[in-house]
């Protein structure tokens, strides 16, 4: 998804050039891996390196609260809900690798 104000990421010009080193038994698996994915090597780290940066930016989102929404916020994390019956099973259940 492009946000306003933001140039789409592969309609961009391509002209920073990133360096990397790795050692062949690192490369081969990236090779084999963008081999599978009809990808270019370089493409295949580039797009994976980018789907990774933008998980760990996402994980870092920060969320501001007044002081009346920070205490329900606490309540909810010091009572939180009973499990239903339904998630209860599905908890207890054995996996399906199990049967």
């Amino acid at each position: 998804m492009v946000q306003p104000g933001h140039r789409n990421h592969d309609a961009a010009r391509k002209d920073d050039v990133i360096q990397i080193r790795a050692s062949a038994g690192t490369k081969a698996i990236l090779s084999r891996a963008a081999s599978l994915r009809g990808q270019k090597l370089s493409e295949f780290m580039l797009d994976s390196a980018r789907r990774q940066a933008e998980e760990t930016i996402l994980d870092q989102r920060t969320f501001f609260l007044d002081a009346d929404a920070h205490q329900k916020f606490l309540d909810l994390l010091d009572a939180p809900s009973k499990p239903s019956n339904e998630l209860r099973a599905r908890m207890t259940r054995k996996p399906a690798w199990e049967r």
